[in-house]
């Protein structure tokens, strides 16, 4: 099926979100939209999908024009989305979820056919080796797995386009992997897929087309095998920096000090196990791993939403353990959720009131028991335009904001009082090349300023890059603390639990062999 979209405009009031975009998507073909956060490439597939209605322009599929007045008509004619935001029921297994709006019924009653749902469910996840139970609740299932089950619901309704909107902001590195190897399979089976993303890596390695979109218009189009750096410039509009530019730190005095922290779950499951570490004044240390493995717990710990069963945490002599939320921010620690949907914003609130969530029964903010409506909105105004927050008033709801500005949002809260310590959980994710240049520079000149910086990430570029020593966990517990010129495969070793002088030990046998195969084979072609 061969989708077109031509001359697609979308105003809402005075912005232009779809200035006359022009798109086409050939059958079978991968057609990435790479773009910064607040492009206009989400507002386009949602008029592709019949939640909105353009302003002008036009949707074509096989050359035939067609309207779409709701998702059910797009879904009609073969087109399918997956929300970066999943629209899924999480008391539902799968199998309900999938059939949800249309379910198969049995008999004259109409009872809905919950054997069918299951095989209906069964069949595609055969066929694609997506390996989901349809009995799961969703509740219980992985974020991967969660968004496995919004593609078989979209299979499951014959989808020849699929939409996939910022699939791998909310995934690990092993998801992700997953997830390009099912594009690629669908790609295979004939399906065409509209990949929406800002992650140049990602886009390089399964693209067959990109078209870059900047502010509301296509910048242009570009193959896969197109540089990164030129990409990048395509969608800021200017030169950026991919890599990370810093002087030595120069760490002072320890500014946090934990020792034996141990934290169990609200399940009984051990998730940290005597876990001790320092990190100074001026230093940024990075805690790797994959997720799942302590790094939630232990960034929780810290600020107060979790209560250790052994341990100290100290911030400069104060003993933080038995601290609530409210005393650990009053003490200066600024933290960056890992979910900024549940734990980082308040949805209802506009943009102003989410900036000021930590300070709004302080001076200027407070008065008496009232707020300050202008200081509200001076302070908003003056962190929009430095974190180059992308939106219509700063008192919209900041649900109305793309994910990436809802992360600067959340960094530019708490990045912009004076800290005694930063906790980033995943403080990129979600942000495109220029977001990320700009949060990765802040939090270094955070670390000169003299703050001790604690990131955690799930992203080993982003922690090699920035760390200025790396904290491995694995199963809650310390494999070891390494500086960032660690060898890839080392830290590889390490992040599936292999001690640091195993890791070492088995890399450097791993590259004698492969070193002595390299020199074998060169001596056979040169005689």
């Amino acid at each position: 099926m061969k989708l077109e979209l031509r001359g697609i405009t979308k105003r809402f009031g005075s912005l232009v979100a779809n200035d006359h975009i022009d798109l086409v998507v050939e059958p079978g073909e991968i057609h990435a939209l790479l773009g910064e956060n607040g492009a206009g490439k989400s507002t386009l597939m949602n008029v592709l999908y019949g939640l909105y209605d353009p302003d002008d322009g036009q949707v074509l599929i096989d050359d035939v024009p067609v309207r779409f007045t709701g998702p059910g008509d797009a879904m009609a004619a073969g087109i399918g989305m997956v929300h970066q935001h999943f629209m899924l029921i999480p008391v539902f297994t799968v199998a309900e979820n999938v059939v949800l709006g249309h379910e198969p019924v049995r008999g004259a009653g109409g009872v809905i056919d919950l054997a069918g749902a299951r095989k209906i469910v069964k069949e595609i996840s055969d066929r694609f080796g997506f390996d989901v139970d349809p009995d799961a609740l969703i509740e219980n299932l992985t974020v991967g797995a969660q968004q496995r089950v919004e593609i078989i619901k979209a299979l499951s309704r014959n989808a020849n386009v699929l939409i996939l909107d910022e699939p791998t902001a909310v995934l690990t590195p092993q998801e992700t992997d997953e997830l390009i190897a099912i594009m690629r399979q669908l790609k295979a089976a004939g399906t065409s897929i509209v990949f929406i993303t800002h992650k140049l890596r990602e886009v390089r390695a399964v693209a067959d087309v990109i078209t870059v979109i900047r502010r509301g218009k296509v910048v242009r189009s570009a193959p896969p095998t197109a540089p990164e750096t030129e990409l990048a410039s395509l969608m800021v509009g200017r030169s950026v920096d991919l890599g990370v530019t810093k002087k030595p730190a120069e760490p002072g005095e320890v500014g946090l000090r934990v020792t034996g922290l141990s934290v169990i779950d609200h399940a009984g499951v051990l998730q940290l196990d005597n876990v001790s570490f320092e990190v100074a004044r001026g230093e940024i240390l990075a805690v790797a791993g994959v997720q799942g493995n302590g790094q939630t717990e232990l960034a929780e710990a810290i600020l107060g939403l979790q209560k250790p069963v052994a341990g100290s945490i100290l911030l400069d002599g104060l003993e933080l353990v038995g601290a609530g939320v409210r005393d650990t921010l009053r003490a200066g620690v600024g933290y960056v959720p890992e979910d900024r949907s549940s734990d980082g914003i308040i949805e209802s609130f506009s943009v102003a009131e989410n900036l000021i969530l930590d300070l709004h029964d302080q001076r200027p903010f407070a008065q008496g028991i009232s707020l300050d409506p202008a200081q509200v909105a001076a302070n908003a105004s003056q962190r929009v335009e430095e974190f180059d927050v992308r939106l219509t008033s700063v008192q919209d709801p900041v649900k109305t904001l793309s994910g990436g500005n809802q992360q600067k949002v959340v960094l530019a809260r708490e990045m912009s009082r004076p800290l005694r310590l930063l906790i980033a959980s995943q403080p990129t994710r979600g942000l495109d090349v220029g977001s990320i240049e700009f949060v990765h520079k802040r939090l270094i000149a955070e670390r000169d300023n003299g703050t001790p910086v604690l990131i955690i990430s799930t992203e080993l570029d982003e922690v090699v890059a920035v760390g200025d020593r790396i904290l491995v966990l694995y199963r809650g517990r310390i494999v070891g603390i390494v500086p960032p010129a660690t060898p890839r495969d080392v830290l590889g070793l390490m992040l599936a639990g292999v001690p640091l002088d195993e890791a070492e030990a088995h890399a450097a046998e791993h590259h004698t062999v492969l070193g002595e195969a390299d020199l074998r084979a060169a001596e056979e072609e040169n005689s």
